[in-house]
């Protein structure tokens, strides 16, 4: 009987496949300037032998690149590099929070917190009167909504939070952090939605929190903007902290 020092072992290190050669020249060929913003590829034959690959995993590696915005095909003229810009770069990523389950949804609020903390601080010093005057009007249309501890239309009321997050996340003047903050924003909605219905003054109380924010970055304050948004977004974290495992994703 053959000793286990005499048994076959499989390279940890397995070759690449023709599709991940593809994928990593051309992310190499970005990397290091030879193809920018608006480039296009060369014709598919001359690529394919370029890279010594197949044409059809030439195909498979560029539909990839499509997938993650690196790259666009253009019908009848080519493939091109996309403009690389974070929001479209960084858009895959509101796919994976999606997927995640809702057992991590405290953690990625926690995450969101840190992120959108630092965006509202760098939005204070950053933000224009023209968005300033629209978060407003935000939150100005969303008092005929609330009716002592009764809110009138919940979707209005969400759809008015978000649309005020999301000002703040473009104020920051980080296109990145702004797309890190909007996909993982989105993962969290259902379950404030069902904090505004289900507790009771929770949507009184985070229209109070938002015009508290507000104040600040009227005031050009980043240090109370941050300390404003972390208390803001705490309370959405320990709500989430207190319900059942099966109530995070509850049914709307």
């Amino acid at each position: 009987m053959s000793s286990a020092a005499e048994i076959p072992r499989r390279s940890d290190t397995a070759a690449p496949s023709q599709t991940d050669v593809v994928i990593q020249t051309i992310k190499t060929m970005i990397t290091d300037g030879r193809l920018g913003p608006g480039s296009r590829l060369p014709v598919e034959k001359d690529l394919a032998a370029e890279f010594a690959v197949s044409r059809g995993s030439l195909r498979e590696g560029v539909r990839a690149l499509a997938i993650m915005g690196v790259l666009e095909t253009r019908q009848g003229d080519g493939t091109y590099v996309t403009s690389l810009d974070p929001n479209l770069l960084l858009a895959p990523m509101g796919f994976m929070v999606d997927l995640q389950s809702p057992a991590n949804g405290t953690h990625l609020q926690a995450v969101r917190r840190v992120l959108e903390t630092e965006a509202v601080g760098r939005a204070a010093t950053r933000i224009t009167d023209e968005q300033l005057a629209a978060a407003s009007k935000i939150l100005d249309d969303v008092e005929p909504l609330i009716v002592a501890d009764r809110v009138l239309d919940h979707d209005a009321v969400m759809d008015a939070d978000i649309a005020f997050h999301r000002i703040i996340s473009r104020a920051s003047g980080n296109p990145a952090l702004q797309a890190l903050v909007d996909s993982l924003a989105s993962r969290t909605v259902r379950v404030r939605m069902w904090r505004a219905i289900s507790a009771r003054g929770a949507v009184r109380e985070t229209q109070a929190e938002h015009r508290a924010i507000l104040a600040e970055l009227i005031a050009r304050d980043p240090d109370r903007a941050r300390i404003r948004m972390a208390n803001h977004l705490l309370g959405v974290e320990e709500f989430m902290d207190s319900l059942p495992d099966g109530e995070l994703e509850p049914d709307l």
